[in-house]
């Protein structure tokens, strides 16, 4: 390791870096576009997995794959309980390790699963067939988050390019179930793997995440008397009774929302409770009997997840309470999915301020600081390992709707970013062999 390569960059190497990521930066598209149209839906992550752990072969990473075990991870604090099977839940962990440690280490994380892409006529061209026009990338999963996971090789790629490698342990790191669970990024603890920093390369619009809500799914089980619609009014229906339940439940979203908090000051509505899902009912002509529908709600740091499930239960309780049939038929509360405590980065402030210098080394300026209405990976690293977890990634828009896409202009921004955080925090070396 030479004195520039830890901590400071002499101008000239940041100029070389940055145009090695320039040349490879085609490569890197197309990579990507090779991983979009894997159609990597929970539950059809293996191939995806696959191709990612032969990128990292190539690589000379050493290769870990590995099947989820729910039996292994239960027991740890951030699991969340899952109704599906977990027979085609791979993690892959490519471990970039140098001859000699002179520098500190460093995780990049990213997830491979994708969610449902919707009905298929609204999107402009099929999801899983990439395209380009102008600036955007279009394809489902590109922006959340297949362009991360492929910037953080790429900045890799780029170091390869200059006959230099990390002084440091870098873990590559591409987990499924970040979109339903969080579980694969907890498994990864689980198997031991720990570093000085993390970046998740999620969708930030080129900013650095201060903090993400807590989020929290469940199902609400309601039952009815079914009877002939002719006689609608001897019955009961599950499914007009959810009207009241839900109404009650935006109730509470509401006043969450009045509660401001200082990191969501400026946000007009952080806190979103919304019935994703619902189905009820048998037969046309018959009261139904049955309605379930789920719910994704947010909430704020400082609000623990037991109190949460408590002041929704109260509140379905209470809402039950004024329908004739539900007051003795009270509604049933699942959890499953995500129970996600909140997450404000605090610590690592030498990371933090590492990626600063190398965003504004990029762009001329300081990263802008965001505060997610969302949730991501990070928050087992900061909140159960005590890993400094930072998220910056490239300007996606449309996630999880149609038309996902993400910025071409800012993926190369976020690779260079990347690649020069790599060189600063992990210091470099020589390399031994070139990447393919």
């Amino acid at each position: 390791m030479t004195a520039e390569t830890m901590g400071h960059l002499e101008p000239t190497l940041v100029q070389r870096i940055v145009a090695a990521v320039d040349a490879g930066f085609e490569r890197q598209c197309a990579l990507t576009e090779e991983a979009i149209r894997f159609p990597s839906l929970r539950g059809q992550e293996a191939p995806a997995q696959d191709f990612m752990a032969e990128q990292y072969r190539r690589r000379g990473f050493d290769v870990d794959q590995w099947r989820i075990d729910l039996d292994d991870i239960r027991h740890l604090p951030g699991f969340s309980p899952v109704t599906v099977s977990y027979d085609n839940a791979y993690n892959v962990v490519g471990a970039h390790r140098p001859r000699s440690v002179a520098g500190r280490s460093l995780i990049l994380n990213g997830h491979i699963d994708v969610v449902p892409v919707g009905p298929l006529e609204l999107w402009t061209r099929p999801p899983f067939e990439t395209w380009r026009d102008g600036d955007w990338l279009f394809g489902r999963g590109g922006g959340d988050m297949k362009a991360g996971l492929i910037c953080s090789l790429a900045a890799f790629d780029a170091l390869a390019r200059l006959d230099l490698q990390p002084a440091a342990p870098v873990y590559f790191q591409s987990v499924t179930e970040e979109e339903c669970t969080g579980n694969g990024a907890l498994s990864c603890l689980q198997r031991g793997y720990r570093a000085d920093a993390a970046i998740i390369p999620e969708p930030s619009n080129d900013c650095l995440v201060a903090g993400q809500l807590g989020v929290m799914w469940f199902q609400v089980k309601l039952r009815g008397r079914p009877a002939h619609v002719g006689w609608a009014g001897s019955g009961a229906n599950a499914i007009e009774a959810s009207f009241p339940i839900i109404a009650a439940l935006h109730e509470l979203e509401a006043k969450w929302n009045a509660q401001p908090h200082a990191h969501w000051s400026d946000h007009p509505h952080p806190i979103n409770f919304v019935v994703s899902k619902i189905e009820g009912g048998d037969w046309t002509s018959s009261v139904p009997a049955w309605c379930t529908f789920d719910m994704r709600i947010s909430f704020y740091p400082g609000m623990e997840l037991d109190q949460v499930r408590r002041d929704v239960e109260a509140t379905i309780r209470q809402a039950a309470q004024g329908h004739n049939f539900l007051a003795n038929n009270p509604p049933e509360v699942v959890y499953h999915g995500f129970q996600a405590e909140p997450y404000i980065v605090t610590g690592g402030e030498a990371a933090q301020a590492c990626l600063r210098q190398s965003h504004r080394l990029v762009t001329g300026h300081d990263p802008r600081d965001v505060s997610l209405t969302a949730t991501t990976d990070a928050r087992f690293f900061g909140l159960y390992a005590g890993i400094p977890a930072l998220v910056y990634g490239p300007v996606a828009h449309d996630i999880h709707g149609f038309d996902e896409r993400v910025s071409l202009h800012s993926m190369r921004n976020v690779t260079r970013t990347i690649a020069l955080f790599m060189a600063q925090w992990c210091g470099l070396q020589p390399r031994a062999a070139k990447a393919s």
